[in-house]
């Protein structure tokens, strides 16, 4: 099976495939799992679109983010293909209706976050649907190596083994070579299956132009008049947007802000005013861009440094998506890199933390003599419990048991942000100590909508003794009800697994409303590894390791913009693109302005009296209120103003000196913590 240009010009419009476009669709139609590295906005999404519409079953699309999905939904409606997401924005009727779609066949494309698969209900949903295709888009995601590594991305390839999906397609459009050999290893796609077009967008005019701070505000108005149209100013941090959308406001442009810290109307708005050409500037944090399909876009001006090369091809890959001319201007010194720099030392935990999180896995051994499980349970009970929630023949004993944690907990418990908390589990997975077995919702809860007995007498005599059990043994509080799973299976002797079908199968025809929360990740534990002792030093050193890549990343970023040959030539080679021309004679470089850039004045050095005063603070602050040590990289994040979940729980934002030396070095910070405290 091979395109067919007729198709393509009577579905989408189009008459002829983009460069790449045809490659890609040719080679899934062969039944080959493909990764495709196109620029952005060269058209990566019909790849998949168009193969959907000639699968037999389901196209299941992975996306980072929502509104990436909500805009290539748009346009497949619009071309009359039958598309859907599953997400936090739905409400109860629209989820039963897009899963009464997607079981019914009417629905060829259904789009969810990778998160969506830890959910206990969507995982039910998905293993009882025929899946042609599984599209990962952002795939660079998946990767180590990439600058937005997100940890439950590795589980993809096991989902699509357990769901028999037998067809892949990767798409991404920031991928170097490392990051595309891992991605392609991780689904088996041989490297004839990889399609990846030229990286050089000769439409993008890159320059580079350093500018001191005291001028940056007089230099940002300078290259917003040189433009016609709309565009983009990026910044680092949420006050910076704030303050630079007033500013330009006072000098009379359209202009506001957007930032993760917002409501999501007020986001949404901001976003169609944009698209709608009522603002002419957006100043924006890296919230805003992905999923933004404005393709006249004539300006991309990073106020601040971006935060890696891959950072700042995504976002000026937001410029000139129509072909035409687009500006591309860094407004460059050397001051953010403090900003950045100190980013990257806020992700890294602290190795008693990394202990925190092995504590918490040896604590739900068997080998813990009366150990009490979350619900209250002896652990002989819970593990004859646990044992009946998994199809996985696991026998549960002092080497191999079953580990479960929310990660919201477990995040305050180790004082380890999710993200890094996230990456530490998975580290985990890939060295074999834990396996993930599945998630399930800690709580179900149930109101009726027919009365009990209508519902019991629709079923026969089995059945309904069944769903009796349940019912009754539920704890009911006026209206609802919370299932107790272990009561249930003590007195019925029902597995969990029938118990929420049941409850599915109720609410899906409107006999009861039925309610989740508290997801919880259930691991299958190695105790032989988890004893090594030397593990806590192999996931810290990882850390440290992935903090100097980190480090040498922005690096090589500041390397880039001061390179003395051409900006786009260098821009491609990184990203194993070496077809792009030497010189493109039309960035800064070319145009014979090559950039150095500087501070605008000496870095802020912290005071060792102010130092030891604050850490003074903090320690009286947390005197009988956390248990662990105080380590320095503790006391260097509160100097530097920086949050944590220790932060968050204990209030620290209100104790004196939080953040007094947020602009200083993190390692001048450490240099003076551990002068205190060597005293």
């Amino acid at each position: 099976m091979y395109s067919d240009p007729n198709i393509l010009q009577q579905l989408f419009g189009f008459s002829a495939f983009r460069e790449g476009q045809k490659e890609a669709v040719d080679s899934l139609l062969s039944g080959h799992s493909t990764l495709a590295i196109f620029p952005t906005g060269s058209g990566k999404s019909l790849c998949y679109q168009y193969v959907a519409t000639q699968l037999p079953h389901l196209t299941l699309v992975v996306s980072p983010l929502l509104a990436l999905m909500k805009d290539q939904l748009e346009f497949l409606h619009s071309k009359g293909i039958a598309a859907a997401s599953i997400d936090s924005t739905l409400t109860l009727e629209q989820n039963k209706q897009v899963m009464n779609d997607v079981r019914s066949g009417q629905c060829k494309v259904l789009m969810v976050s990778v998160e969506r698969f830890k959910n206990e209900r969507f995982r039910q949903f998905i293993e009882s649907v025929r899946v042609s295709m599984l599209v990962i888009d952002e795939a660079h995601c998946i990767s180590e190596w990439g600058h937005n590594f997100r940890p439950d991305y590795l589980k993809l390839p096991a989902y699509q083994k357990e769901l028999n999906i037998p067809l892949v397609l990767l798409l991404t459009a920031t991928a170097t070579k490392k990051v595309k050999e891992d991605m392609s290893a991780r689904f088996d796609i041989a490297p004839n299956n990889i399609i990846q077009t030229g990286f050089y967008r000769p439409n993008l005019n890159l320059y580079v132009r350093p500018v001191l701070e005291p001028n940056k505000n007089r230099a940002l108005i300078e290259e917003i008049q040189k433009q016609q149209g709309a565009g983009i100013v990026y910044v680092t941090l949420q006050n910076s947007a704030e303050e630079v959308a007033l500013f330009l406001q006072q000098q009379g442009f359209a202009a506001k802000a957007y930032h993760a810290g917002l409501d999501n109307e007020v986001r949404q708005n901001i976003q169609q005013a944009f698209m709608s050409n009522k603002l002419q500037v957006v100043v924006a944090t890296i919230a805003f861009g992905m999923g933004i399909d404005k393709s006249d876009i004539r300006f991309v001006i990073h106020y601040d440094l971006p935060k890696s090369i891959e950072n700042y091809s995504q976002e000026i890959g937001r410029g000139g998506r129509d072909g035409e001319a687009a500006n591309c201007t860094v407004l460059a010194n050397l001051d953010g890199l403090v900003t950045i720099e100190n980013f990257v030392y806020g992700d890294t935990p602290d190795k008693s933390a990394i202990e925190r999180v092995i504590d918490d896995i040896k604590s739900q051994s068997p080998a813990m003599e009366k150990r009490v499980t979350r619900d209250g349970a002896k652990q002989d009970k819970a593990k004859q419990y646990a044992a009946n929630q998994t199809n996985s023949s696991v026998s549960i004993d002092n080497n191999v048991y079953q580990w479960e944690t929310q990660i919201n907990n477990l995040s305050s418990a180790s004082n380890i942000r999710q993200l890094p908390l996230k990456t530490l589990l998975v580290q985990l997975e890939l060295a074999n100590v834990i396996r993930p077995l599945y998630a399930y919702f800690a709580e179900y809860k149930f109101r009726f909508i027919s009365d009990k007995a209508t519902i019991l007498n629709l079923f026969s005599e089995e059945r309904a003794r069944f769903l009796d059990a349940v019912f009754t043994h539920s704890n009911m509080k006026k209206v609802w009800g919370v299932v107790d799973f272990e009561s249930i299976y003590q007195h019925y002797g029902a597995e969990r697994s029938r118990v929420v079908t049941a409850l599915e199968y109720l609410h899906e025809h409107n006999y009861i409303e039925l309610a989740s929360r508290l997801i919880t990740d259930v691991y299958r534990v190695n105790n032989g590894l988890l004893q090594d002792g030397d593990l806590v030093n192999k996931l810290a050193n990882y850390f440290a390791e992935n903090e100097q890549k980190e480090v040498e990343r922005i690096a090589a970023l500041v390397s880039f913009f001061e390179q003395n040959t051409c900006l786009s030539h260098n821009l491609s080679a990184y990203f194993d693109d070496t077809q792009a021309p030497k010189a493109c004679g039309h960035c800064s470089v070319c145009k014979g302005d090559v950039a150095k850039l500087s501070y605008s004045s000496p870095i802020s050095t912290p005071d060792n009296q102010q130092v030891s005063e604050a850490m003074t603070a903090l320690k009286a602050h947390l005197n009988g209120k956390f248990e662990g040590p105080i380590t320095p990289s503790i006391f260097c994040r509160f100097l530097t103003g920086m949050t944590m979940p220790l932060f968050s729980r204990l209030k620290i934002r209100q104790v004196k000196g939080f953040g007094s030396f947020e602009h200083c070095r993190y390692a001048d910070v450490l240099k003076e913590v551990n002068a205190v405290l060597c005293r």
